[in-house]
């Protein structure tokens, strides 16, 4: 990935295991891109967001802003839920509540914390929304969007053929208790909407994943690639991270000749794909000075 290879309001969204370096590198290029005139907005959904801690400021705000072409925004699971409700909630309760018996605070408990990837799901829909707004240039997302998010952009679309095949004085009649609309009117907008961040994701977002050289990082990379296949999605770029490059002990040699094996593994696996190798740093990369480092290597 270079820096002409993406248009105004682009999104670079980055995947892979957790504890691989994915928000390094999502800081790093959210950093590049600032520094090339771009104005660019990186947000992280993590559980345990941890940007503010690379970029060494406070981020109290719910959009922190670095200088004036960088911004970063940390969303945790208390913010996505919020916004969530406010968002999709109560529509889709609607649905639900027509099928099982559920308190409203019990459902969005359970939607927002038990079923996983409805945040992402959330979160691809706020993110096409950044962008149509065009207050950013680009977006970097740090995050694990895979296969449960792209199966829950698909869940308006079974829901509605279940109801097309109940009786039809059901499916005409029943309404919801909130807005007294039909649930099947309800269901097709809940349905375009998940259609247009389907295409949003197919059209306007570049996936970065990013991996380690040991064994179960670059098996679980084989995971996230066919899930990524199977929504329609093909990855962009592969970062493999934490590489040790200085042989002076016999522990590093050892350490390098094992990170090889699968450091050649990845190279087969993402043939098609640019991969892109990133050392181990001796210190903790946090701060515009080291983050620059690591951008030079991303787009040398």
């Amino acid at each position: 990935m270079t820096c002409v290879d993406l248009a105004k309001g682009q999104v670079v969204m980055f995947g892979g295991k957790g504890g691989v370096g994915k928000t390094t590198c999502a800081a790093a290029t959210a950093l590049h891109f600032a520094q090339t005139g771009r104005r660019t907005l990186a947000i992280s959904t993590d559980p345990t967001p941890s940007l503010r801690h690379i970029f060494e400021t406070d981020g109290k705000d719910r959009i922190t802003k670095i200088d004036n072409r960088l911004s970063f925004s940390e969303l945790g699971t208390e913010q996505i839920r919020e916004m969530w409700d406010k968002r999709f909630g109560h529509e889709v309760y609607e649905v639900f509540s027509s099928f099982v018996s559920i308190n409203y605070d019990e459902f969005t408990e359970f939607m927002t914390s038990v079923l996983p990837g409805l945040g992402d799901e959330f979160m691809v829909d706020y993110t096409r929304e950044l962008v149509a707004a065009e207050e950013y240039d680009i977006v970097v997302w740090d995050t694990a969007p895979m296969g449960q998010t792209l199966a829950l952009l698909n869940t308006p679309a079974l829901l509605a053929k279940h109801l097309r095949m109940a009786p039809r004085i059901y499916s005409r009649l029943k309404l919801g208790d909130r807005t007294r609309e039909p649930v099947l009117s309800i269901l097709r907008r809940w349905e375009r909407l998940s259609a247009a961040n389907m295409e949003f994701l197919h059209t306007r977002v570049k996936v970065t994943l990013v991996t380690i050289a040991e064994a179960l990082a670059v098996e679980q990379l084989d995971g996230i690639m066919h899930e990524l296949r199977d929504g329609g999605i093909e990855a962009d770029q592969v970062i493999v991270n934490n590489l040790v490059r200085d042989e002076g002990s016999e522990f590093l040699r050892t350490r390098a000749a094992q990170q090889k094996t699968y450091l050649d593994a990845v190279h087969r696996k993402c043939s098609g794909l640019k991969v892109v190798e990133l050392p181990l740093f001796p210190v903790e990369v946090k701060g515009i000075n080291r983050l620059e480092k690591v951008a030079n290597i991303l787009f040398e």
